[in-house]
């Protein structure tokens, strides 16, 4: 059966630890999915015990990433390699809710480009965490869905639901680091395109520590935010900006055999 959404989880060395996260995705999500699990490298420690479970379970496919280092890279090559129409990346560390993934793909199939699990808006809620961190996530967020409109008070959270479709035309040019999510609702705002989004509560990591650089990536970041607030593009403009700055895929690529 073909998938209805393809759950995208970056991963890097999480070892043994990935166990609970993938058991606790696959009692919870509800509907036909494919778990794929990005490595940058086939020695990853998260390998062996992600096959592990794959042999048990035919959901979980742990899939090479070859389009270079770093979870930028890593979640667009997974969403590339994605079968279903609906792709929602999760971190590994446990932050995430996972019964909450059913509802944001749900979100997409009935029409948005990009559904949003926000701990900003009523209801949702964030546990933990760096406070420099959370303060500038929160204003970044309460700002733009002021000031720009882009449907969601939580536009940095890495926790989101896309149409895999426009994800593939419009395209990911972040690479270094999670600023998928405000790269990608900055650009559907741009097109017009529908954003929503539900609560969440976000728990900050319970085992080993983050890689979240504030330093590194807060350039990346605010090229995003500032993007958002630009004048209104089509379709074509924005596929053929992405033509322009679209990395060559490796010769040895394919994709079918990754789906």
């Amino acid at each position: 059966m073909k998938p209805q959404v393809s759950v995208v989880i970056p991963v890097y060395n999480e070892g043994e630890s990935v166990v609970r996260c993938l058991d606790r995705i696959l009692r919870e999500v509800m509907l036909p999915a494919e778990v794929l699990l990005v490595h940058d490298m086939p020695e990853d420690t998260t390998v062996p015990y992600a096959r592990q479970i794959a042999e048990r379970d035919p959901r979980v496919r742990p899939v090479l990433n070859t389009y270079g280092a770093g979870p930028a890279n890593a979640i667009r090559f997974g969403i590339d390699a994605a079968r279903a129409p609906v792709a929602v990346v999760t971190m590994a560390d446990g932050c995430d809710d996972p019964r909450q993934i059913d509802e944001l793909a749900r979100l997409v199939d009935r029409g948005v480009v990009v559904a949003a699990a926000s701990r900003y808006m009523p209801g949702g809620q964030q546990v933990g965490g760096p406070r420099f961190k959370r303060m500038a996530s929160r204003w970044a967020g309460r700002s733009l869905w002021l000031l720009a409109r882009v449907g969601t008070r939580d536009a940095t959270n890495s926790f989101k639901a896309y149409d895999t479709q426009f994800v593939r035309e419009v395209g990911i040019e972040s690479r270094t680091g999670f600023e998928i999510g405000i790269e990608l609702t900055a650009k559907a705002t741009r097109l017009r395109r529908p954003v929503a989004e539900i609560p969440t509560i976000w728990l900050d990591r319970q085992l080993g520590e983050s890689r979240f650089d504030v330093g590194r990536f807060l350039p990346s970041y605010l090229r995003w935010y500032f993007f958002a607030f630009g004048r209104r593009l089509d379709m074509a403009q924005l596929a053929a900006r992405w033509a322009e700055k679209r990395p060559a895929a490796p010769a040895s690529q394919d994709f079918e055999k990754a789906r």
